[in-house]
């Protein structure tokens, strides 16, 4: 089964197109972890324990687990394997991209090794650079559209042929995306942006980062970004959600922040 079939499998399952984003740093996780073997798994694998019956996948940023080294990959292992366990999904958020050898190497370690159901993918080497990451058919990608970060501006807003060059960005995933699993990163701080691609990219999947404490609302995002089937979002909060709380009780805060988000979202998409 592919990705996106999966995906929405969830979504209905657990009614929910939220996705909790991992960001650990040892600096704000509670300190009554520090003392396991692993903290950063037993940070997450909380977090999941409380959270898998609400959410439609996990996206770990893999620079706060490499941040830590070995040990810390070691972790993001540990909460790949556990998300399966439990019949979760994971969209490792790397960025990976390079010419195509090197590519084919990034989606083995991503995909073969790591063992992720998707990846964000970053689109500025084109189209021989993107391929070996789409011959994994029954994994998905995310490539950077519209990027929630203001500096995204400084190059994806750019007029190419009249357009905005994010507009060429969709234009060519739509091209290249011949085996149904490509999706699309457009954040949620910039919802007219998004509106915009929806409208180039009907039936598109979009990973869109921004809501919470990037400052994107809710509200405009759905309105802006919904298929008419009422998914094709998967919506992302991490520090909103992972550092709801910083004590004992940091999974339980998570489940909490979890469901506030999921009803909000629900209610615009009703």
């Amino acid at each position: 089964m592919t990705f996106f079939k999966q995906l929405e499998q969830l979504q209905e399952k657990n009614n929910s197109l939220v996705c909790p984003g991992f960001d650990p740093d040892m600096d704000k996780i509670p300190k009554h972890l520090l003392g396991d073997e692993d903290p950063i798994f037993s940070f997450c694998k909380g977090i999941v324990d409380t959270t898998i019956d609400l959410v439609c996948a996990y996206k770990p940023n893999i620079a706060f687990f490499e941040a830590y080294g070995i040990k810390g990959l070691e972790s993001l292992k540990k909460t790949i394997d556990y998300v399966h366990e439990l019949d979760g999904l994971v969209i490792i958020d790397a960025k990976r991209n390079d010419i195509g050898n090197t590519a084919k190497m990034y989606a083995k370690s991503m995909f073969d090794n790591l063992g992720s159901d998707a990846l964000t993918i970053n689109p500025y080497m084109g189209s021989d650079s993107v391929k070996p990451f789409l011959e994994y058919k029954d994994k998905g990608i995310f490539v950077l559209a519209r990027t929630s970060n203001p500096g995204g501006a400084d190059f994806q807003n750019l007029i190419c042929d009249g357009k905005p060059l994010y507009e060429t960005v969709v234009k060519k995933v739509l091209e290249w995306d011949e085996n149904g699993n490509a999706g699309l990163v457009t954040g949620a701080t910039f919802p007219e942006e998004l509106g915009a691609i929806r409208k180039m990219a009907p039936g598109t999947t979009f990973l869109v980062p921004g809501i919470g404490s990037q400052g994107g609302d809710v509200e405009k995002t759905l309105k802006a970004g919904l298929r008419e089937d009422g998914k094709g979002l998967v919506i992302v909060s991490a520090r909103g959600i992972i550092y709801a709380s910083s004590g004992e009780d940091f999974a339980e805060a998570a489940r909490e922040a979890t469901i506030q988000l999921r009803d909000e979202i629900n209610k615009y998409r009703k």
